[in-house]
């Protein structure tokens, strides 16, 4: 439960404790305190109890940690065997290569090593749209507004 408190954050936790609270008044305090964790445990064990019997018997095997996005992802994978295909199609599909060459040539850059396209670059003698333009080396401006700002 508290696997990420190191000794020194322990430590410092005690020291507060008894200065708060008192050496006389402290034993008092953590019975309290382990009275109503113990009840809060108590009430969430039969609250999921409750759940599952309410589910019925095809739900028997049902965690609810199962419940977490990632405990539910983990889960799935290990479970499909299919899925082992997806790595040998991923090392075969490098998306951010493909996505880089798209954005390239919407720019107008040149790429290091062109995909073969599907698109003509020059069809009945009209202009390469995907090439890059003649352009002025400053930036166009867009125009000031002093209503907008």
């Amino acid at each position: 439960m508290f696997s990420d408190i190191g000794a020194l954050e322990l430590v410092t936790l005690v020291v507060l404790a008894v200065l708060i609270f008192g050496p006389d008044k402290l034993p008092k305090v953590i019975q309290d305190v382990s009275r109503f964790i113990r009840k809060v445990r108590e009430f969430s064990d039969n609250a999921k109890a409750d759940i599952r019997s309410e589910l019925g018997p095809e739900f028997k095997d049902f965690e609810f940690e199962d419940l977490n996005p990632k405990n539910f992802i983990r889960k799935q994978l290990a479970e499909n065997a299919d899925l082992k295909d997806l790595n040998e199609l991923r090392s075969t599909f490098d998306l951010r290569k493909e996505m880089n060459e798209v954005a390239d040539a919407v720019h107008g850059r040149e790429t290091s090593a062109p995909a073969p396209s599907s698109v003509p670059s020059a069809v009945n003698g009209s202009p390469d749209l995907l090439k890059k333009q003649d352009k002025p080396d400053t930036p166009e401006r867009p125009p000031y507004d002093s209503d907008a700002t």
